[in-house]
């Protein structure tokens, strides 16, 4: 057991070395970070209430147009574009973590259970897993949504439902390679029950691709969840989100107005690019026929 502590501590070391090394991923980090930073601090940086309606205000432009007070800008309602966008961050990050670790919880349940206990668990399993492949994400979601209701909370359940089919099978495939191993024949051999087994010997062993897996998951589910709210399936009015922003200022942008779609698009644009070059460095620094020379 102490070796195989030590063997996933180097492999974790050895992972965020490789990372360090590689640029895009870490100013994907950056990014990450400098998001995380201001939906921490979103009440200091925030220069107006995000939700406060003022129509004399309405569609007015930022500071491209020397109104330094509403710096990105109003949207349709006279809402501050910038703030919205600051508090936006807060809902997207929390949509975008806790869809992941739902799907993540129910994929890596699912997955360890029939690769390491085979027979018809793994074709029940599998084949539920067939039959959720057959439809979009995004349609998935929809059709989850609809079944549950309308909500922040509602579509958080769904997105992570949607992802937890496609972590199943990774990290059945993964269970597969890791039950074949000699140190889980020789718990077996010693009477180990399969629970054991499959907590402290098979999923230890499948973090890394969990980590890898999870850190691309979380830029997809950030946009699919920005899809739902712009569908109004997601968050409701007036909560400032990011996709809901989108579906807001949909018609201003015909008028002219552009910065009442432009600039809640660029932010999701940045974080979903932030998640996806950390999950391609951490996939890179995992995978030694991917790794860069640094």
């Amino acid at each position: 057991m102490t070796d195989k502590i030590r063997t996933s501590n180097s492999l974790f070391v050895e992972m965020v070395r490789y990372t360090r090394k590689n640029r895009s991923a870490m100013f994907g980090v950056f990014v990450i970070l400098f998001f995380i930073f201001i939906a921490i601090a979103a009440p200091v940086l925030a220069p107006h209430n995000p939700i406060a309606q003022n129509l004399k205000d309405n569609l007015q432009p930022g500071f491209w147009a020397n109104r330094p007070s509403t710096f990105l800008g109003t949207d349709n309602f006279g809402r501050d574009t910038l703030s919205r966008i600051i508090y936006g961050a807060r809902i997207s990050l929390t949509v975008g973590f806790v869809a992941v670790v739902i799907g993540v919880v129910l994929g890596t349940a699912a997955g360890v259970a029939a690769g390491y206990l085979g027979g018809w668990v793994d074709n029940v399993i599998m084949r539920i897993v067939d039959i959720m492949f057959s439809l979009p994400s995004i349609l998935l979601a929809i059709v989850i949504v609809a079944i549950l209701g309308r909500g922040l909370e509602k579509a958080m359940i769904a997105i992570g439902i949607t992802y937890a089919p496609q972590i199943a099978r990774v990290v059945r495939s993964q269970t597969i390679v890791v039950s074949q191993n000699e140190y889980t024949e020789a718990a077996r051999a010693i009477g180990a029950s399969s629970f054991h087994i499959m907590m402290a010997h098979v999923l230890p062993n499948v973090l890394s691709v969990l980590i890898v897996y999870g850190t691309l998951s979380i830029g997809s589910a950030i946009l699919d969840a920005a899809a739902l709210g712009f569908l109004g399936l997601g968050a409701q009015p007036p909560t400032p989100e990011w996709g809901a922003m989108l579906a807001d200022g949909i018609h201003s942008i015909t008028g002219g107005y552009w910065w009442v779609e432009t600039f809640p698009g660029i932010a999701i644009l940045l974080t979903v690019l932030g998640f996806n070059l950390l999950g391609d460095g951490l996939r890179d620094a995992t995978d030694p026929r991917l790794r860069r020379n640094a």
